[in-house]
């Protein structure tokens, strides 16, 4: 074999076996229509720019099963990514799931909104996401401008609302509180509960199936909340039948963060993805598909302005500012006031 040939067919070899050896990163998030929307902005994408990492995405359907799923691999892990709910991320956090998340995991880290980094949590905010007002168009013909519109008498009975221990009961709980005049929801949230109380005879259910946007959309319920993400997307496919209204009395974020599962088995790799979807212009992409509001404060102005339009993106002033780690320390005392107070009136 002449020389030349001898060096390319070595050469052939080594790209062979480079390829052979291409890491996997293993990332959970959540399922459903999350996982569709971000293989589509994020995952396809970054291994089209990394042909040597392939993405696993293992969807489970909440956090509280992502967190369990950490513990039982934490001798162990083959997850190397995750993306949760801070709360949820401050108990992975504590039991020592994920490991620190600084500049030497990601560049991006100093470009994010302060809300996007809670002390205490070993993982960064990759998407925001906030509580609207729902409504069927044709039940309800006047868009509704706050969340007053949900104890009007005339939907007595066409109220849906996923309540407590779902966030967006506690969420709701907050904006009550709010609403009937309450300060701090660390200083008791009596005003807000006896609010829910009067509100109580107007809901239809209190635990919408399959979700509260489908039960809106078909009619069978007049008004409601949910997650703006996925009251948008589901409002394009729903013939102008879900109307989607951030009120003018504002909103709270939801976090979800994105953390480095510890002693997370591709590594670099692991690094290299979390960098990738905490970019400017990845998250400007998943904005556009899914109207989750960024977390990098330089994705902004790379969004379109009918996209923003459809998320806080552009109403950060009007976000109430809620510490998910504060309100975990009485989410049972929120969740056994509901049960025992609220639940029962509209039965």
């Amino acid at each position: 074999m002449k020389t030349g040939t001898l060096a390319r067919s070595v050469a052939a070899l080594a790209l062979t076996a480079g390829m052979g050896q291409a890491e996997t990163v293993v990332l959970s998030a959540y399922s459903g229509i999350f996982e569709e929307n971000y293989m589509k902005a994020v995952v396809e994408p970054f291994m089209e720019a990394h042909p040597e990492i392939e993405v696993e995405f293992y969807g489970m359907p909440n956090s509280a099963q992502m967190l369990g799923t950490l513990r039982a691999q934490k001798d162990a892990p083959q997850i190397d990514v995750m993306i949760m709910d801070v709360s949820v991320a401050k108990a992975a956090t504590d039991e020592g799931l994920f490991a620190p998340l600084d500049a030497s995991v990601t560049g991006h880290i100093d470009d994010l909104y302060p809300q996007a980094k809670v002390d205490g949590v070993n993982a960064v905010g990759v998407t925001f996401d906030n509580l609207v007002l729902l409504y069927n168009t044709d039940k309800v013909t006047d868009k509704p401008a706050s969340w007053e519109a949900l104890w009007d008498p005339q939907y007595k009975g066409q109220v849906s609302i996923p309540a407590v221990p779902d966030i967006q009961g506690t969420t709701l709980t907050i904006l009550a509180n709010r609403l009937a005049g309450g300060e701090s929801y660390l200083d008791g949230m009596e005003p807000g509960l006896a609010k829910l109380m009067e509100l109580a005879p107007n809901v239809q259910t209190w635990e919408p199936r399959p979700d509260v946007y489908q039960p809106i959309s078909s009619g069978t319920a007049a008004i409601g909340i949910g997650w703006n993400a996925r009251a948008q997307v589901y409002a394009d496919k729903s013939d102008g039948k879900l109307g989607v209204v951030l009120p003018a009395e504002g909103s709270g974020f939801q976090i979800n963060v994105i953390g480095l599962v510890q002693d997370a088995p591709a590594g670099d790799a692991a690094k290299t993805f979390i960098d990738y979807a905490l970019s400017p212009e990845v998250q400007a992409r998943f904005t556009e598909t899914m109207f989750y509001a960024p977390t990098n404060q330089k994705a902004a102005p790379l969004i379109s302005d009918a996209a923003i339009s459809r998320t806080a993106a552009g109403a950060m002033d009007k976000m109430v500012p809620i510490n998910w780690l504060e309100v975990a320390t009485i989410r049972d005392g929120i969740t056994e006031q509901w049960r025992r107070r609220i639940i029962p009136l509209s039965r």
